[in-house]
């Protein structure tokens, strides 16, 4: 259709005419509400941009953590890493405790070994100072589900 006659054909229905498409030969046009037209635009652009942004949570523990306890923190790591969030797990010693780093290294060797299914780790367990930490994601198949 003729430039003209589409413009002419708009303003009788009290409308605009709009270029959707100007890259094709002939372009493409559309008689609609221009506000409209740009208020939907943006509320896609808007919905382009919201991408979950994973959040680090972190889950402390103790060399000499009972079974109750630990199955406690483990359950909370594994509600994080289904929501999509990173874990640093962190095992804190104290006084003694320090001269063991093994004994942390098993503890978070357990978590590990709890979440298997549905964890990468992202950074290895290394101690920094009266700290030994480690930091895993859940894997491609949980980020996928959630």
């Amino acid at each position: 259709m003729d430039t003209r006659d589409a413009l002419a054909q708009a303003q009788e229905q009290g409308l605009d005419l709009v270029e959707v498409n100007g890259k094709t030969s002939p372009p493409t046009c559309k008689i609609i509400d221009y506000g409209k037209y740009k208020y939907e635009q943006s509320k896609k652009a808007r919905e382009g941009n919201k991408t979950k942004k994973s959040e680090l949570k972190e889950v402390k523990f103790r060399p000499s953590i009972g079974i109750h306890d630990f199955n406690f923190k483990v359950k909370h790591a594994r509600a994080f890493l289904e929501e999509g969030n990173k874990v640093k797990l962190v095992v804190q010693f104290k006084g003694r405790q320090m001269a063991h780093p093994e004994t942390g290294q098993a503890v978070l060797d357990r978590v590990c070994k709890d979440l298997a299914e549905i964890i990468t780790v992202i950074q290895i367990a290394k101690m920094e100072g009266r700290f030994m930490a480690m930091t895993i994601g859940p894997n491609a198949k949980v980020q996928a589900a959630s």
